[in-house]
Parts: structure tokens; C-alpha cells; sequence
């Protein structure tokens, strides 16, 4: 849990744009089903263009 509060905070600081362009705020979330069951796949991330960074649970 501490481990997401900080991604988020870390996604919110950077996404108020300080220096330069803002960064964009996303996140992605996922269900498939498949021979080996039911999984399921989050992300979130920020992006200005030119630079993105990301991280997939």
C-alpha cells in the first residue's frame, strides 16, 4: 500500500509541470481471460512527450 501512495505522489508531482511542460497523468487497468484463468494488470505513469516514465502491477 505505501508502495502505490508513493507512485501516485510521485505521479502527482510530476504532473504539475514545474519546469517546462506539464507531464500527463495515466493508468491502465486490464482483465483477460485465458487457458490459465482469469488475470488482471494495472499501470500508471506521466508523460510531457518527449519524456515518459511508468510503472505496471
Amino acid at each position: 500500500m505505501k508502495r502505490i501512495a508513493l507512485i501516485l505522489a510521485v505521479a502527482a508531482l510530476a504532473s504539475c509541470g514545474a519546469d517546462g511542460a506539464p507531464f500527463t497523468p495515466s493508468a491502465n487497468v486490464g482483465l483477460s481471460v485465458g487457458s490459465n484463468g482469469v488475470s488482471t494488470g494495472a499501470s500508471v505513469g506521466a508523460s510531457n512527450g518527449t519524456v515518459s516514465f511508468g510503472v505496471g502491477l
